[in-house]
């Protein structure tokens, strides 16, 4: 993949319900071919508590909508939560993935292509 494929240009994040919506604005199109994966990483101020939460592409279509804690608890959500078209990606993830991380809380955003990272530390415009 080159490098002005599929970057990250834009990622909000916003609170509806009991949902959080992740939007991820690419340059250009999902990757046709191979594995492309896009995400959020929400840490506490002090790293003590993180969560990374991703949406999974094979060869352009969505395969896995996760979210993994590093205290070890990984959580699988329904694919039916994950919309695409273009150069767009939303993810509507439980609230539940945030919830317990305080006011001043870090979140940044990733990409990764075929299992090597692409992007990290992409700033993550919220209104929660």
């Amino acid at each position: 993949m080159s490098s002005h494929n599929a970057l990250l240009k834009h990622v909000s994040i916003a609170a509806k319900d009991s949902t959080l919506v992740a939007t991820f604005a690419i340059d250009g199109n999902i990757p046709g071919a191979g594995a492309y994966v896009v995400g959020l990483v929400a840490a506490t101020p002090d790293h003590s508590h993180q969560r990374r939460m991703g949406i999974e592409f094979m060869n352009g279509e969505a395969v896995s909508f996760y979210c993994f804690s590093h205290d070890g608890t990984e959580e699988n959500f329904d694919l039916s939560g994950v919309e695409h078209s273009g150069s767009t990606i939303t993810g509507n993830f439980p609230m539940s993935t945030v919830l317990g991380l305080e006011k001043g809380h870090l979140m940044t955003a990733f990409s990764e292509a075929d299992g090597r990272d692409f992007q990290a530390n992409v700033p993550v415009e919220e209104s929660l």
